[in-house]
């Protein structure tokens, strides 16, 4: 007897648990804005979300240019973007104490020049094999960005952005 209740304790919990998540409704998308090295979201407005606390996690993806001088110091712009450092940035919906409405409030992340500074043949400058160029970071471009919106352990929400696309996103 005792086996069977801690099974069926087990399945009323899973079953409350999927309950749960499929309750939470959009009441507004957030929207991206892209900047430079830098994505904003704003606007999300969510409920059902219960008292357990939510969390959006928002990541930046995006790439590097660099100009390269010559060992005479005369610029030449470099060929090849380079893949920027991911930022992320965590907020908390706030749900736990608005009884189980969550906001999404002006989450910024940023891209960073990548570390270390890439070589000039990899930024596309200064030939095969020579170590004479000085490499300069020229811009930091955000091209994409991810939020995912956990609570307990599970992702309620996902919605991918890219920069010139539809503000509001895609779903994941």
């Amino acid at each position: 007897m005792r086996r069977i209740s801690i099974g069926v304790v087990a399945l009323v919990a899973a079953v409350m648990t999927t309950a749960a998540v499929a309750a939470v409704n959009v009441k507004s998308l957030p929207t991206a804005t892209f900047s430079g090295a830098s994505v904003t979201l704003t606007g999300g407005n969510f409920s059902g979300l219960g008292n357990v606390p939510a969390i959006a996690t928002l990541t930046v993806n995006g790439s590097a240019t660099y100009t390269c001088l010559n060992p005479q110091g005369h610029a030449s712009p470099g060929q090849n973007p380079v893949p920027a450092q991911s930022g992320t940035a965590d907020q908390d919906l706030g749900n736990s104490d608005h009884n189980g409405r969550g906001t999404i409030t002006n989450m910024t992340a940023s891209v960073t020049a990548p570390s270390p500074t890439p070589s000039a043949q990899t930024v596309g400058c200064g030939g095969q094999g020579s170590t004479q160029w000085t490499v300069v970071l020229n811009t930091l471009i955000a091209t994409s960005a991810n939020l995912v919106i956990t609570q307990g352990g599970s992702t309620i929400f996902c919605r991918n952005y890219t920069l010139g696309g539809p503000a509001t996103g895609t779903a994941c």
